[in-house]
Protein backbone atom coordinates (compact mmCIF):
# COMPACT_ATOMS: atom_id res chain seq x y z
CA UNK A 1 0.00 0.00 0.00
CA UNK A 2 1.08 3.57 -0.65
CA UNK A 3 2.54 5.69 2.14
CA UNK A 4 1.69 9.03 0.54
CA UNK A 5 -0.72 10.13 -2.20
CA UNK A 6 -0.91 13.51 -3.93
CA UNK A 7 -4.46 14.66 -4.68
CA UNK A 8 -4.42 16.52 -8.01
CA UNK A 9 -7.76 18.29 -7.59
CA UNK A 10 -9.70 20.77 -5.48
CA UNK A 11 -13.10 21.24 -3.84
CA UNK A 12 -15.30 18.49 -2.46
CA UNK A 13 -13.67 15.65 -4.42
CA UNK A 14 -10.24 16.54 -3.01
CA UNK A 15 -11.74 16.50 0.49
CA UNK A 16 -13.42 13.16 -0.26
CA UNK A 17 -10.15 11.56 -1.39
CA UNK A 18 -8.19 12.94 1.57
CA UNK A 19 -10.74 11.46 3.97
CA UNK A 20 -10.52 8.06 2.27
CA UNK A 21 -6.72 8.14 2.50
CA UNK A 22 -6.79 9.12 6.18
CA UNK A 23 -9.05 6.17 6.98
CA UNK A 24 -6.51 3.91 5.25
CA UNK A 25 -3.56 5.39 7.14
CA UNK A 26 -2.13 7.06 4.03
CA UNK A 27 -0.57 10.53 4.15
CA UNK A 28 -1.82 13.11 1.65
CA UNK A 29 -0.48 16.05 -0.29
CA UNK A 30 -2.86 18.77 -1.47
CA UNK A 31 -2.11 21.04 -4.41
CA UNK A 32 -3.69 24.46 -4.74
CA UNK A 33 -3.78 27.56 -6.88
CA UNK A 34 -3.21 31.04 -5.46
CA UNK A 35 -6.96 31.65 -5.15
CA UNK A 36 -7.45 28.34 -3.27
CA UNK A 37 -4.83 29.06 -0.61
CA UNK A 38 -7.50 28.97 2.13
CA UNK A 39 -9.52 26.08 0.70
CA UNK A 40 -10.61 23.23 2.97
CA UNK A 41 -8.66 20.52 1.16
CA UNK A 42 -5.46 22.48 1.81
CA UNK A 43 -6.11 22.47 5.56
CA UNK A 44 -7.11 18.80 5.73
CA UNK A 45 -4.09 17.35 3.90
CA UNK A 46 -0.82 16.53 5.67
CA UNK A 47 1.10 18.71 3.22
CA UNK A 48 0.18 21.30 0.62
CA UNK A 49 1.98 22.75 -2.40
CA UNK A 50 1.03 25.81 -4.46
CA UNK A 51 1.12 24.91 -8.16
CA UNK A 52 0.32 28.22 -9.83
CA UNK A 53 -2.08 31.13 -10.43
CA UNK A 54 -5.88 30.92 -10.29
CA UNK A 55 -6.51 29.98 -13.91
CA UNK A 56 -6.90 26.21 -14.20
CA UNK A 57 -4.53 25.94 -17.15
CA UNK A 58 -1.79 27.52 -15.00
CA UNK A 59 -2.43 25.33 -11.94
CA UNK A 60 -4.77 22.31 -11.85
CA UNK A 61 -4.13 21.63 -15.54
CA UNK A 62 -0.39 22.25 -15.23
CA UNK A 63 0.87 18.68 -15.44
CA UNK A 64 4.54 19.60 -15.03
CA UNK A 65 3.93 21.49 -11.79
CA UNK A 66 1.82 18.65 -10.38
CA UNK A 67 4.49 16.07 -11.21
CA UNK A 68 7.13 18.32 -9.64
CA UNK A 69 5.04 18.63 -6.45
CA UNK A 70 4.69 14.84 -6.33
CA UNK A 71 8.45 14.29 -6.62
CA UNK A 72 9.22 17.12 -4.18
CA UNK A 73 6.99 15.68 -1.46
CA UNK A 74 7.91 12.04 -2.04
CA UNK A 75 4.38 10.94 -2.90
CA UNK A 76 4.22 7.58 -4.66
CA UNK A 77 0.84 8.03 -6.37
CA UNK A 78 -1.51 10.68 -7.74
CA UNK A 79 -5.28 10.58 -7.44
CA UNK A 80 -6.73 12.90 -10.10
CA UNK A 81 -10.36 12.99 -8.85
CA UNK A 82 -12.70 14.10 -11.65
CA UNK A 83 -12.32 16.90 -14.16
CA UNK A 84 -9.01 18.68 -14.81
CA UNK A 85 -6.41 15.97 -15.64
CA UNK A 86 -8.47 12.96 -14.56
CA UNK A 87 -9.05 11.73 -18.12
CA UNK A 88 -5.87 13.10 -19.69
CA UNK A 89 -3.94 10.18 -21.17
CA UNK A 90 -0.79 12.28 -21.63
CA UNK A 91 -0.76 13.09 -17.92
CA UNK A 92 -1.24 9.42 -17.04
CA UNK A 93 1.68 8.60 -19.35
CA UNK A 94 3.82 11.27 -17.67
CA UNK A 95 3.11 9.63 -14.32
CA UNK A 96 4.18 6.26 -15.70
CA UNK A 97 7.42 7.71 -17.11
CA UNK A 98 8.21 9.29 -13.74
CA UNK A 99 7.50 6.03 -11.88
CA UNK A 100 4.47 7.57 -10.17
CA UNK A 101 1.30 5.49 -9.86
CA UNK A 102 -1.69 7.11 -11.55
CA UNK A 103 -4.82 6.06 -9.64
CA UNK A 104 -6.92 5.25 -12.65
CA UNK A 105 -6.76 3.13 -15.78
CA UNK A 106 -3.74 2.87 -18.09
CA UNK A 107 -3.10 5.82 -20.43
CA UNK A 108 -3.85 3.67 -23.48
CA UNK A 109 -7.34 2.93 -22.14
CA UNK A 110 -7.97 6.57 -21.25
CA UNK A 111 -6.94 7.53 -24.79
CA UNK A 112 -9.18 4.91 -26.36
CA UNK A 113 -12.29 5.55 -24.28
CA UNK A 114 -11.82 9.32 -24.19
CA UNK A 115 -12.14 9.41 -27.95
CA UNK A 116 -15.85 8.84 -28.49
CA UNK A 117 -15.41 7.69 -32.07
CA UNK A 118 -12.83 5.06 -31.07
CA UNK A 119 -14.91 4.01 -28.07
CA UNK A 120 -17.91 3.50 -30.32
CA UNK A 121 -15.90 1.23 -32.63
CA UNK A 122 -14.63 -0.81 -29.66
CA UNK A 123 -18.16 -1.30 -28.35
CA UNK A 124 -19.37 -2.47 -31.74
CA UNK A 125 -16.62 -5.09 -31.75
CA UNK A 126 -17.57 -6.13 -28.21
CA UNK A 127 -21.23 -6.57 -29.14
CA UNK A 128 -22.43 -3.69 -26.96
CA UNK A 129 -25.42 -1.79 -28.50
CA UNK A 130 -24.53 1.69 -29.74
CA UNK A 131 -26.64 4.62 -30.96
CA UNK A 132 -26.85 4.75 -34.79
CA UNK A 133 -24.21 7.17 -36.04
CA UNK A 134 -21.05 7.70 -38.08
CA UNK A 135 -18.07 5.39 -37.78
CA UNK A 136 -15.07 7.48 -36.83
CA UNK A 137 -14.93 11.28 -36.77
CA UNK A 138 -16.45 13.74 -39.23
CA UNK A 139 -14.01 14.89 -41.90
CA UNK A 140 -15.82 18.15 -42.70
CA UNK A 141 -19.25 19.80 -42.80
CA UNK A 142 -20.24 17.98 -46.01
CA UNK A 143 -19.58 14.68 -44.24
CA UNK A 144 -21.82 15.82 -41.38
CA UNK A 145 -24.54 16.85 -43.83
CA UNK A 146 -24.55 13.51 -45.63
CA UNK A 147 -24.43 11.54 -42.38
CA UNK A 148 -27.39 13.47 -40.93
CA UNK A 149 -29.42 12.83 -44.08
CA UNK A 150 -28.66 9.12 -43.85
CA UNK A 151 -29.36 8.76 -40.13
CA UNK A 152 -32.35 11.12 -40.10
CA UNK A 153 -33.01 14.18 -37.95
CA UNK A 154 -32.85 15.00 -35.11
CA UNK A 155 -29.13 14.28 -34.67
CA UNK A 156 -26.57 15.06 -32.02
CA UNK A 157 -23.15 16.55 -32.73
CA UNK A 158 -20.54 15.63 -30.10
CA UNK A 159 -16.94 16.54 -29.49
CA UNK A 160 -14.98 13.32 -29.94
CA UNK A 161 -12.73 14.20 -26.99
CA UNK A 162 -15.59 15.74 -25.02
CA UNK A 163 -17.11 15.47 -21.60
CA UNK A 164 -19.06 17.53 -19.08
CA UNK A 165 -21.60 18.61 -21.69
CA UNK A 166 -19.06 20.61 -23.72
CA UNK A 167 -19.07 20.52 -27.52
CA UNK A 168 -22.57 19.03 -27.82
CA UNK A 169 -25.37 20.31 -30.04
CA UNK A 170 -28.79 18.84 -30.83
CA UNK A 171 -29.78 19.59 -34.43
CA UNK A 172 -33.39 19.41 -35.59
CA UNK A 173 -32.94 20.08 -39.31
CA UNK A 174 -30.47 20.81 -42.09
CA UNK A 175 -30.75 24.58 -41.61
CA UNK A 176 -29.44 24.36 -38.07
CA UNK A 177 -26.61 21.96 -38.83
CA UNK A 178 -24.02 24.39 -40.19
CA UNK A 179 -24.18 26.80 -37.25
CA UNK A 180 -24.23 23.93 -34.76
CA UNK A 181 -21.23 22.31 -36.46
CA UNK A 182 -19.15 25.48 -36.32
CA UNK A 183 -20.04 26.45 -32.74
CA UNK A 184 -19.56 22.93 -31.39
CA UNK A 185 -16.11 22.67 -33.03
CA UNK A 186 -15.10 26.03 -31.58
CA UNK A 187 -16.30 25.04 -28.11
CA UNK A 188 -14.55 21.66 -28.33
CA UNK A 189 -11.27 23.28 -29.38
CA UNK A 190 -11.41 25.70 -26.46
CA UNK A 191 -12.35 23.03 -23.90
CA UNK A 192 -10.24 20.06 -25.04
CA UNK A 193 -7.76 21.47 -27.58
CA UNK A 194 -9.34 19.00 -30.02
CA UNK A 195 -12.14 19.98 -32.41
CA UNK A 196 -12.79 16.51 -33.88
CA UNK A 197 -16.53 15.82 -34.01
CA UNK A 198 -18.78 12.87 -34.55
CA UNK A 199 -22.49 12.56 -35.13
CA UNK A 200 -25.19 10.17 -33.97
CA UNK A 201 -28.96 9.81 -33.93
CA UNK A 202 -30.60 11.89 -31.20
CA UNK A 203 -32.86 9.72 -29.08
CA UNK A 204 -35.83 11.81 -27.97
CA UNK A 205 -36.71 11.74 -24.27
CA UNK A 206 -34.30 8.98 -23.26
CA UNK A 207 -33.15 8.13 -19.77
CA UNK A 208 -29.47 8.45 -18.90
CA UNK A 209 -28.51 5.36 -16.92
CA UNK A 210 -24.95 4.42 -16.02
CA UNK A 211 -23.28 1.42 -14.42
CA UNK A 212 -20.42 1.67 -11.94
CA UNK A 213 -17.52 -0.65 -12.78
CA UNK A 214 -14.63 -1.93 -10.66
CA UNK A 215 -11.83 -3.86 -12.35
CA UNK A 216 -8.48 -5.05 -11.01
CA UNK A 217 -5.29 -5.92 -12.89
CA UNK A 218 -6.01 -9.65 -12.73
CA UNK A 219 -9.00 -9.70 -15.07
CA UNK A 220 -11.68 -9.46 -12.39
CA UNK A 221 -14.48 -7.07 -13.39
CA UNK A 222 -17.73 -6.39 -11.51
CA UNK A 223 -20.44 -3.75 -11.56
CA UNK A 224 -22.06 -2.08 -8.55
CA UNK A 225 -25.45 -1.53 -10.12
CA UNK A 226 -26.83 1.50 -11.89
CA UNK A 227 -27.49 5.17 -11.33
CA UNK A 228 -30.29 7.10 -13.03
CA UNK A 229 -28.87 10.47 -14.07
CA UNK A 230 -31.75 11.67 -16.25
CA UNK A 231 -32.38 14.98 -14.44
CA UNK A 232 -30.03 17.30 -16.35
CA UNK A 233 -29.68 20.77 -17.74
CA UNK A 234 -27.49 21.37 -20.77
CA UNK A 235 -26.14 17.82 -20.48
CA UNK A 236 -25.00 18.49 -16.92
CA UNK A 237 -26.44 16.18 -14.28
CA UNK A 238 -28.47 17.79 -11.49
CA UNK A 239 -30.09 14.93 -9.53
CA UNK A 240 -28.99 11.29 -9.51
CA UNK A 241 -30.40 8.23 -7.81
CA UNK A 242 -29.72 4.55 -7.33
CA UNK A 243 -31.24 2.21 -8.25
CA UNK A 244 -33.31 3.33 -11.26
CA UNK A 245 -37.08 3.00 -10.96
CA UNK A 246 -37.28 2.22 -14.69
CA UNK A 247 -35.17 -0.94 -14.89
CA UNK A 248 -36.70 -4.37 -14.48
CA UNK A 249 -34.53 -7.12 -13.01
CA UNK A 250 -34.09 -8.56 -16.48
CA UNK A 251 -33.06 -5.23 -18.06
CA UNK A 252 -30.72 -4.50 -15.14
CA UNK A 253 -28.97 -7.83 -15.68
CA UNK A 254 -28.63 -7.23 -19.44
CA UNK A 255 -27.20 -3.74 -18.98
CA UNK A 256 -24.88 -4.84 -16.19
CA UNK A 257 -23.54 -7.67 -18.36
CA UNK A 258 -23.01 -5.22 -21.24
CA UNK A 259 -21.14 -2.82 -18.94
CA UNK A 260 -18.81 -5.58 -17.74
CA UNK A 261 -18.32 -6.76 -21.32
CA UNK A 262 -17.41 -3.20 -22.34
CA UNK A 263 -14.78 -2.96 -19.59
CA UNK A 264 -13.27 -6.33 -20.41
CA UNK A 265 -13.11 -5.47 -24.12
CA UNK A 266 -10.62 -2.66 -23.43
CA UNK A 267 -8.72 -4.42 -20.61
CA UNK A 268 -10.01 -1.83 -18.15
CA UNK A 269 -8.70 -1.55 -14.61
CA UNK A 270 -9.67 0.66 -11.65
CA UNK A 271 -13.06 2.36 -11.23
CA UNK A 272 -15.03 3.51 -14.24
CA UNK A 273 -18.55 4.19 -15.44
CA UNK A 274 -20.28 2.85 -18.54
CA UNK A 275 -23.04 5.25 -19.58
CA UNK A 276 -26.13 4.27 -21.57
CA UNK A 277 -29.13 5.98 -23.09
CA UNK A 278 -32.36 4.00 -22.62
CA UNK A 279 -35.47 4.66 -24.70
CA UNK A 280 -39.10 4.28 -23.66
CA UNK A 281 -39.21 0.67 -24.84
CA UNK A 282 -36.22 -0.35 -22.76
CA UNK A 283 -33.73 -0.44 -25.63
CA UNK A 284 -30.33 0.66 -24.36
CA UNK A 285 -27.35 2.08 -26.20
CA UNK A 286 -23.75 2.72 -25.15
CA UNK A 287 -23.04 6.44 -24.90
CA UNK A 288 -19.56 6.73 -23.38
CA UNK A 289 -17.24 5.41 -20.70
CA UNK A 290 -15.89 7.71 -18.02
CA UNK A 291 -12.42 6.56 -16.98
CA UNK A 292 -12.49 8.16 -13.52
CA UNK A 293 -14.47 8.50 -10.31
CA UNK A 294 -17.87 10.10 -10.96
CA UNK A 295 -19.40 13.09 -9.17
CA UNK A 296 -22.40 10.91 -8.31
CA UNK A 297 -20.49 7.94 -6.85
CA UNK A 298 -21.91 8.47 -3.31
CA UNK A 299 -25.36 7.11 -4.21
CA UNK A 300 -23.75 3.82 -5.25
CA UNK A 301 -21.68 3.75 -2.08
CA UNK A 302 -24.80 4.14 0.06
CA UNK A 303 -26.79 1.34 -1.59
CA UNK A 304 -23.85 -1.11 -1.81
CA UNK A 305 -21.74 -0.27 1.24
CA UNK A 306 -18.64 -0.13 -0.97
CA UNK A 307 -16.15 2.75 -0.59
CA UNK A 308 -15.33 3.31 -4.27
CA UNK A 309 -12.43 5.71 -3.65
CA UNK A 310 -10.73 3.24 -1.33
CA UNK A 311 -11.27 0.50 -3.91
CA UNK A 312 -9.56 2.72 -6.49
CA UNK A 313 -6.54 3.07 -4.24
CA UNK A 314 -6.36 -0.66 -3.49
CA UNK A 315 -6.55 -1.58 -7.17
CA UNK A 316 -3.86 0.97 -8.07
CA UNK A 317 -1.64 -0.54 -5.36
CA UNK A 318 -1.91 -3.91 -7.10
CA UNK A 319 -4.48 -5.59 -4.88
CA UNK A 320 -7.14 -7.96 -6.17
CA UNK A 321 -10.84 -7.19 -5.82
CA UNK A 322 -12.04 -8.85 -2.64
CA UNK A 323 -15.61 -9.23 -3.93
CA UNK A 324 -17.36 -11.05 -6.74
CA UNK A 325 -20.50 -10.07 -8.64
CA UNK A 326 -22.66 -12.33 -6.48
CA UNK A 327 -21.42 -10.48 -3.38
CA UNK A 328 -22.81 -7.15 -4.64
CA UNK A 329 -26.20 -6.53 -3.05
CA UNK A 330 -28.27 -3.38 -3.63
CA UNK A 331 -30.13 -2.35 -0.48
CA UNK A 332 -32.50 0.61 -0.18
CA UNK A 333 -32.44 3.77 -2.28
CA UNK A 334 -30.19 6.84 -2.47
CA UNK A 335 -30.65 10.27 -4.05
CA UNK A 336 -28.03 12.95 -4.73
CA UNK A 337 -28.63 16.65 -5.37
CA UNK A 338 -25.84 18.82 -6.73
CA UNK A 339 -25.76 22.12 -4.87
CA UNK A 340 -24.47 24.85 -7.17
CA UNK A 341 -23.62 28.52 -6.70
CA UNK A 342 -25.89 29.66 -9.52
CA UNK A 343 -29.18 31.40 -10.27
CA UNK A 344 -31.65 29.03 -12.03
CA UNK A 345 -34.02 31.86 -12.95
CA UNK A 346 -31.21 33.60 -14.86
CA UNK A 347 -30.22 30.67 -17.04
CA UNK A 348 -28.22 29.08 -14.20
CA UNK A 349 -25.81 32.01 -14.13
CA UNK A 350 -22.85 31.27 -11.80
CA UNK A 351 -22.82 33.19 -8.50
CA UNK A 352 -19.37 33.33 -6.92
CA UNK A 353 -18.86 35.24 -3.68
CA UNK A 354 -18.60 34.97 0.08
CA UNK A 355 -20.71 32.53 2.08
CA UNK A 356 -21.96 34.74 4.91
CA UNK A 357 -24.29 32.27 6.65
CA UNK A 358 -24.14 28.49 6.34
CA UNK A 359 -26.32 25.87 8.01
CA UNK A 360 -25.76 22.26 7.00
CA UNK A 361 -28.50 19.64 7.11
CA UNK A 362 -27.96 16.48 9.15
CA UNK A 363 -29.75 13.56 10.72
CA UNK A 364 -30.18 9.89 9.91
CA UNK A 365 -29.51 8.94 6.29
CA UNK A 366 -28.06 12.33 5.29
CA UNK A 367 -24.57 12.76 3.79
CA UNK A 368 -23.00 16.02 2.67
CA UNK A 369 -19.85 16.11 0.53
CA UNK A 370 -18.51 19.65 0.38
CA UNK A 371 -15.46 21.87 0.78
CA UNK A 372 -17.56 24.87 1.75
CA UNK A 373 -17.43 26.52 5.18
CA UNK A 374 -18.74 29.65 6.91
CA UNK A 375 -16.93 32.65 5.44
CA UNK A 376 -15.63 30.70 2.44
CA UNK A 377 -15.06 32.77 -0.68
CA UNK A 378 -16.33 30.83 -3.71
CA UNK A 379 -13.98 31.72 -6.56
CA UNK A 380 -15.28 32.69 -10.01
CA UNK A 381 -12.59 30.62 -11.67
CA UNK A 382 -13.92 27.07 -11.42
CA UNK A 383 -17.08 24.96 -11.68
CA UNK A 384 -20.09 26.26 -9.75
CA UNK A 385 -20.79 23.03 -7.81
CA UNK A 386 -20.19 23.68 -4.11
CA UNK A 387 -21.71 20.62 -2.43
CA UNK A 388 -23.40 17.27 -2.96
CA UNK A 389 -26.31 16.40 -0.71
CA UNK A 390 -27.08 12.68 -0.55
CA UNK A 391 -29.87 10.91 1.32
CA UNK A 392 -30.52 7.22 1.92
CA UNK A 393 -33.75 5.39 2.74
CA UNK A 394 -35.18 1.90 2.84
CA UNK A 395 -37.04 2.76 -0.37
CA UNK A 396 -37.28 5.67 -2.83
CA UNK A 397 -40.11 7.38 -0.98
CA UNK A 398 -38.12 7.47 2.26
CA UNK A 399 -35.00 8.72 0.48
CA UNK A 400 -36.99 11.51 -1.20
CA UNK A 401 -38.66 12.52 2.06
CA UNK A 402 -35.25 12.79 3.71
CA UNK A 403 -33.96 14.86 0.79
CA UNK A 404 -36.88 17.29 1.03
CA UNK A 405 -36.30 17.65 4.75
CA UNK A 406 -32.55 18.13 4.25
CA UNK A 407 -33.03 20.74 1.52
CA UNK A 408 -35.38 22.63 3.85
CA UNK A 409 -32.63 22.71 6.48
CA UNK A 410 -29.88 23.79 4.06
CA UNK A 411 -29.27 27.53 4.43
CA UNK A 412 -26.64 29.30 2.31
CA UNK A 413 -26.60 33.10 2.34
CA UNK A 414 -24.35 35.51 0.48
CA UNK A 415 -24.56 33.77 -2.89
CA UNK A 416 -27.31 32.63 -5.23
CA UNK A 417 -27.85 28.87 -5.18
CA UNK A 418 -30.15 26.19 -6.56
CA UNK A 419 -31.49 24.72 -3.30
CA UNK A 420 -35.02 26.08 -3.81
CA UNK A 421 -35.04 24.89 -7.43
CA UNK A 422 -34.01 21.38 -6.37
CA UNK A 423 -36.81 21.40 -3.80
CA UNK A 424 -39.29 22.24 -6.57
CA UNK A 425 -38.12 19.26 -8.62
CA UNK A 426 -38.36 16.92 -5.61
CA UNK A 427 -42.02 17.97 -5.25
CA UNK A 428 -42.88 17.69 -8.94
CA UNK A 429 -45.54 14.99 -9.48
CA UNK A 430 -43.88 13.65 -12.62
CA UNK A 431 -40.55 13.34 -10.82
CA UNK A 432 -42.20 11.68 -7.82
CA UNK A 433 -43.85 9.17 -10.15
CA UNK A 434 -40.59 8.44 -11.96
CA UNK A 435 -41.75 10.00 -15.24
CA UNK A 436 -38.40 11.51 -16.12
CA UNK A 437 -36.00 11.84 -19.05
CA UNK A 438 -33.03 14.00 -20.03
CA UNK A 439 -35.35 16.83 -21.19
CA UNK A 440 -37.27 16.96 -17.91
CA UNK A 441 -35.99 20.32 -16.63
CA UNK A 442 -36.41 22.21 -19.91
CA UNK A 443 -39.93 20.88 -20.49
CA UNK A 444 -41.28 20.99 -16.94
CA UNK A 445 -39.96 24.44 -16.07
CA UNK A 446 -39.81 26.09 -19.50
CA UNK A 447 -36.42 27.54 -18.62
CA UNK A 448 -34.14 29.27 -21.06
CA UNK A 449 -30.91 27.28 -20.82
CA UNK A 450 -28.18 29.64 -21.92
CA UNK A 451 -25.36 28.46 -24.20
Amino acid sequence: MFNKILVANRGEIAVRIIRACREMGIQTVAVFSDIDRHALHVDLADEAVCIGPARARDSYLNAENIISATVLTGAEAIHPGFGFLAENSKFAEMCRECNITFIGPDPEVIEMMGNKAKARQMMLLAGVPVVPGVDGVLTDFEHALKAADTIGYPVMLKASAGGGGKGIRIVENEEGLKKAYETAKTEAKAAFNDDAMYLEKYLEEPRHIEFQILADRYGNVIHLGERDCSIQRRNQKVIEEAPSTFLSSELREKMGDAAVRAAKAVNYNNAGTVEFLVDKKGNFYFMEMNTRIQVEHPVTELVTGVDIVQEQIKIAAGQKLDMRQENVVIRGHAVECRINAENPSLGFRPSPGKVNILLWPGGSGVRLDTAMYHGYEIPPTYDSMIAKLITYGRDRNEALNKMRRALNEFIIEGIDNNVEFLFQILNNDNYINGLINTSFIEKEYNLKIKD
